[in-house]
């Protein structure tokens, strides 16, 4: 059966493995989604990465166990392309174009600069303008869908603004991109349930990674924040520690929260922490013995993302080829 015209783009920087949080807010989401549209396209984003410092051994090594993470998850190079940003120039190329269509006040209120400059005092010009590239990322490939969370918004909102602003100067040349907003819960950290799950959270308890031991599972879990009432409800605003765990054991288990809270009845939460670390475990350990597998492949991962970027830039190529003729770089046909 053939899939649906369509081209989706998303991006992921390569941090070193996923946690729980990605992998139920979007990476389980780019999984189905391969099978929805007839283009699909993962890029690990190394350009967007160096915002930061970085050390470059440590960033190549992020960027195969981002690999072997996105593979582990099912991503599937036969049907979708998967590749390194950076290996593709044509990336940077339309970024300084649409960087030249946009206004330093329109950059200046997106809320990403907003908070890191803000947390650095002031911030790289790489920082300040890497909503541009994202935007880039995206329109290079005249891509119709973006899977997105709700915090991205506004960067895809800046892609439209440009998509727009270009096809006014030049004629219509992009499409503009539509949000796909996963409908996943949000996954709290387990030591504040008042903060996302993140990688750079400074407590270890607090983060379930991909390639967790079954035993660093458990004991994350049975460690989570909750509160002094021992039932097991889900009531999000009034008890964050234990709705986390609801919502955390629904989505891994593709249960309802209802269901899960019919399951937990006559529980307390410490009987109830087990069976989460249970559902959690089951659902990961398939998933990290693969990253496990393939990370210890080096050179299968570098031949897989070689492949990727060579699809990338047979589907980038043309198209810059068009935006150059229709800026005014060189004549053509």
């Amino acid at each position: 059966m053939s899939r649906p015209k369509g081209q989706v783009f998303s991006g992921i920087q390569p941090t070193g493995v996923p946690h729980l949080g990605n992998y139920l807010g979007a990476l389980e989401n780019w999984v189905a989604l391969q099978d929805e549209y007839s283009t699909v396209m993962y890029s690990i984003v190394d350009l967007h990465s160096i915002t930061q410092p970085q050390d470059p051994q440590i960033l190549r090594d992020n960027i195969l166990d981002m690999a072997a993470s996105l593979l582990a998850c099912g991503i599937d190079p036969t049907r979708s392309i998967l590749f390194q940003q950076s290996q593709v120039a044509e990336h940077a190329e339309l970024a300084w174009i649409l960087g030249c269509l946009t206004s330093m006040p329109r950059l200046r209120h997106l809320p990403q600069w907003k908070m890191k400059s803000m947390e650095k005092n002031e911030g790289s010009v790489g920082l300040y303008t890497y909503p541009v590239l994202q935007a880039a990322d995206i329109l290079l490939y005249k891509s119709t869908h973006v899977p997105v969370g709700e915090d991205q918004i506004q960067h895809l909102e800046l892609a439209q603004d440009l998509a727009r602003i270009f096809n006014n100067q030049y004629g219509e040349f992009f499409p503009e991109p539509r949000a796909l907003l996963s409908v996943t819960r949000k996954v709290k950290s387990l030591r504040d349930p008042s903060s996302k799950m993140s990688k750079s959270d400074p407590q270890k308890l607090s983060t379930v990674f991909l390639n967790d031991t079954p035993d660093d599972i458990a004991l994350k879990i049975r460690r989570a924040v909750t509160d002094l009432i021992s039932e097991v409800t889900y009531e999000p605003e009034s008890r964050p520690g234990v709705s986390n765990l609801v919502s955390m054991h629904a989505a891994v288990s593709g249960q309802s929260v209802e269901e899960v809270i019919l399951l937990a009845k006559g529980m307390d939460t410490g009987q109830y922490k087990n069976v989460v670390a249970e559902a959690v475990v089951e659902k990961l350990q398939p998933i990290r013995l693969e990253i496990q597998r393939l990370r210890a492949d080096r050179g299968h991962l570098e031949s897989l993302l070689a492949k990727g970027a060579e699809k990338a830039r047979g589907l980038a190529v043309p198209v810059m080829t068009e935006v150059r003729k229709l800026v005014g770089f060189y004549y053509g046909n």
